[in-house]
């Protein structure tokens, strides 16, 4: 590894860590820009990373589970096989799931879905979606929007793979 390449690889992790609330960090510095139990969430047109387009007027009435992960990640590594699992398992039912892809490499992005088999419908988080719905601080974030178009449930950090599964409640 390059000493540029473990730069990379610090600051990365470093921004992963910061989506675990230590408790010398204030809850409302932890959840910046995590929208409110309640809350509206409007959800944009979508360019997914291996064609297509999530639209958001097939959306409105349905549970959508919003996913925010990045490839260089290791709690996202840890929480989006249970994500792939949920959305295998749920979609029959009607769950979507969002995933918003935050690398700055695209290439680097689908390489990660590819070599991991993952296929729930996924974009890249450009200034467009960023506009109309921001990245949380820290990562992975997940965040489901119930059949009304408000949050139903928003958590940061790493999910346990029962709480993955737990989200098949708001079906």
């Amino acid at each position: 590894m390059s000493v540029l390449g473990r730069r990379q690889w610090t600051s990365r992790l470093a921004a992963c860590l910061a989506s675990v609330a230590l408790p010398s960090v204030r809850a409302s510095e932890s959840l910046k820009n995590v929208p409110p139990l309640g809350a509206t969430l409007r959800l944009p047109d979508v360019p997914l990373l291996e064609g297509g387009e999530f639209k958001s007027a097939t959306a409105q009435g349905q549970v959508v589970v919003v996913y925010w992960w990045a490839s260089w990640c290791p709690f996202c590594a840890q929480v989006t096989p249970h994500i792939q699992k949920l959305w295998q398992a749920q979609r029959a039912r009607g769950l979507q799931v969002l995933g918003l892809s935050i690398d700055q490499d695209l290439a680097a992005a689908k390489a990660y879905r590819s070599r991991r088999g993952y296929d729930f419908p996924s974009g890249w988080v450009t200034p467009a979606v960023e506009a109309l719905l921001p990245k949380p601080q820290g990562l992975p974030v997940t965040v489901v929007r119930g059949r009304d178009g408000r949050v139903a449930a928003a958590e940061t950090g790493q999910l346990f793979p029962e709480d993955v599964e737990a989200l098949a409640r708001f079906l």
